[in-house]
């Protein structure tokens, strides 16, 4: 590993492979994507940076979208030889929107998994505020089992515990938080507010939409706008899963991808 742009950039498979950039959720990091990459598409060159605020990448500000977008487009000009497949993950597929409207040259397809987007302006400001007020927990049992009956509810054993293993640390006063920067998850929280951006109109897109997701972060505002966009360009797959999309359905989503390739 190493960094470009200020992240930490996960590569995964041959360096001669198709390329893939992935982009993970709020909170996560790059890593999220290994299990996928070595276990289901090891012929791809899969690019996974930490986002900004996150992970092992710089935790220092300005962390709006156009900033993400800003160290993503470097990192394409750094390490791609050819446009991506572009696949992001609920924040991450609003990042990926994002970067396709702003770079399209360096896009040849995009997979949207259970992209947040255009979300509601009081919901994410009580999201925020509990970010704030409970950023931690007191053990690794705490921090396993809020994911277990959440949005990991359905996701293997074998991967929560890469999770935890990479991504939990230990905070001082003896408690254990996740691997960010909880000013820039809340900042990131505002972001999700922003209207909807939708890419070009020749730009081959795939939408998953989690449907145990409810309210879902897939909203029918986005899933229009798309369409009104993209026409018989879009593909619609709505997958009886929780949040999680690539670590419950890795050979589904592998397959989407194989097929964007």
């Amino acid at each position: 590993m190493a960094v470009v742009a200020d992240l930490e950039i996960h590569r995964y498979g041959p360096v001669d492979g198709p390329p893939v950039l992935a982009l993970h959720g709020m909170t996560g990091h790059g890593q999220r994507w290994q299990h996928l990459a070595d276990g289901y598409l090891p012929q791809v060159r899969m690019l996974a940076p930490d986002l900004r605020g996150h992970g092992r990448s710089t935790w220092a500000p300005p962390w709006s979208i156009d900033n993400q977008v800003d160290s993503l487009v470097e990192l394409l000009e750094a390490e791609a030889r050819e446009p991506v497949v572009l696949v992001g993950h609920s924040f991450g597929g609003t990042i990926a929107l994002h970067l396709a409207a702003r770079a399209p040259e360096r896009v040849r397809a995009l997979l949207l998994l259970d992209p947040a987007m255009a979300l509601d302006p009081a919901k994410l400001l009580e999201i925020a505020d509990l970010t704030v007020r409970y950023p931690d927990y007191t053990d690794a049992a705490e921090a396993r089992s809020e994911k277990v009956h959440g949005a990991w509810a359905d996701v293997p054993d074998e991967v929560l515990d890469a999770e935890i293993a990479e991504h939990l640390i230990q905070l001082e006063g003896g408690r254990v938080g996740w691997r960010y920067a909880v000013p820039a998850v809340v900042a990131s929280w505002g972001e999700l507010a922003r209207p909807i951006v939708v890419p070009p109109a020749d730009l081959p897109t795939v939408l998953v939409q989690a449907m145990r997701v409810q309210p879902p972060y897939v909203s029918a505002e986005l899933r229009g706008a798309l369409t009104e966009r993209l026409g018989d360009r879009l593909t619609v797959v709505e997958m009886d899963v929780d949040h999680m999309v690539a670590q419950s359905r890795p050979a589904e989503v592998a397959a989407l991808i194989e097929k964007l390739l």
